[in-house]
């Protein structure tokens, strides 16, 4: 009687706690009882019977009869002759076998397969994005369940339709992760996704777990709706540099700014020379003491995703030496100062040579004057000459006449 009143009594136990399993293939949740049933075998005792399982807790084949005790509480045999599994377990993956022989002496052998499974708690999506911009890269989220067995997968879906990733428009990164104590998965999804211009204003994106066994539904998060916007136009990059025109003294600081309006703000990068200079992104470049190994050409590079680079006009920084007779060029900012200097020395050339051409002149015109009134002299000597002897005679004659 005491025998009937216990079997009668996990009967009834399995009959609320559980259920018996005949299929070949069984599927049990974990932390719940599984019985297994076993065919052919009498439903009184005294049976003939033996149930061997291979599983995670078993380096090879387990073998328990009616008359051996319970295994570590993790296996039984009930007095009906099925196996009981009090809590089953991921390490209770694996095969079963019954072999069991009737009053007739008929032998029975059943097989079977056991999988468990772990509902994890509702899928969501952390760090999720508030806006997201037209053509450019954006992340939307991050797709999250935790204590799930086996792994499922996880699935992005935009205005209810599944997103596919395809390496250009829709970029997914996946993470799986196992504890090592419950050995229940974490997975991870991200998602990357870059708006078509001119679509929706507000996109409904979603994601979903599937779980790893067939005929379990799916667990659907909570939608998200980030808006896009459609960036501005970026305008023509300038370079500003103070002092203006870049020619600053040894040991000045001179200021570089670039000047590149757009929304949102660019990434800036500088160039000395055509080299990119190895510095962070600013639209403020500061030169403290500036000295000759800071002489050159710079530029910077305005880059925005959705435009690409854009480099402004470059402009030359040149350092002018001073000495102690006054300033002098140095090798490259005193170029205009050569310049200067050669164009004065050129135009006192052209003054010097014009002044001794205009007295070249003036002589020689003195010259020719000096040679045409000469002759004019003569003349007149001669003419006074022969009025004078004209009148020498008359003074005579006038002499001889007297008394």
């Amino acid at each position: 009687m005491a025998a009937w009143a216990a079997a009668g009594a996990w009967v009834l136990i399995l009959s609320l706690w559980g259920a018996v399993v005949g299929g070949q293939n069984v599927t049990a949740r974990i932390g719940e009882p599984l019985v297994l049933n076993c065919k052919g075998a009498p439903k009184k005792p005294p049976q003939q019977l033996e149930w061997k399982l291979n599983t995670g807790r078993t380096e090879a084949w387990k073998v328990l009869s009616p008359q051996g005790g319970p295994w570590d509480s993790v296996a039984r045999v009930l007095p009906n002759g099925s196996l009981l599994l009090p809590a089953v377990g991921i390490q209770d993956e694996g095969t079963f076998r019954c072999r069991a022989t009737n009053r007739n002496g008929k032998e029975t052998k059943t097989n079977y397969r056991v999988r468990v499974y772990q509902i994890p708690g509702k899928p969501e999506i952390v760090d999720p994005a508030s806006e997201l911009m037209a053509g450019v890269p954006s992340k939307v989220g991050t797709c999250v369940s935790e204590g799930g067995y086996p792994a499922g997968t996880l699935s992005w879906h935009l205005d209810g339709k599944p997103l596919v990733p395809d390496g250009k428009g829709v970029a997914v990164k996946e993470q799986t992760w196992r504890h090592p104590e419950t050995g229940l998965f974490t997975l991870q999804s991200e998602l990357m996704v870059t708006p078509a211009r001119g679509g929706a204003s507000r996109p409904t994106f979603s994601c979903s777990f599937s779980p790893g066994l067939p005929r379990r539904r799916a667990l659907h998060t909570a939608p998200i709706q980030p808006s896009v916007w459609e960036p501005e136009p970026l305008e023509e990059v300038q370079l500003v540099v103070e002092p203006e025109g870049g020619v600053v003294a040894p040991g000045e600081t001179v200021t570089l700014t670039c000047e590149a309006p757009a929304q949102p703000p660019p990434q800036i990068h500088w160039m000395k020379d055509g080299v990119p200079l190895s510095l962070t992104s600013s639209p403020v470049l500061i030169l403290p003491e500036v000295g000759p190994q800071d002489q050159g050409t710079y530029s910077c590079v305005a880059t925005l995703p959705s435009h690409g680079p854009q480099e402004s006009p470059a402009v030359s920084i040149s350092i002018i030496e001073t000495g102690e007779e006054g300033p002098t060029a140095g090798s490259v900012g005193g170029s205009g100062l050569g310049t200067l200097a050669l164009v004065l020395g050129i135009l006192g050339g052209l003054g010097i040579a014009t002044l001794l051409v205009g007295v070249i002149m003036w002589r020689r015109r003195r010259l020719q004057g000096e040679e045409r009134k000469a002759p004019e002299n003569q003349e007149e000597e001669e003419e006074r000459a022969e009025l004078n002897q004209s009148e020498e005679p008359e003074a005579g004659e006038s002499s001889t006449g007297g008394p």
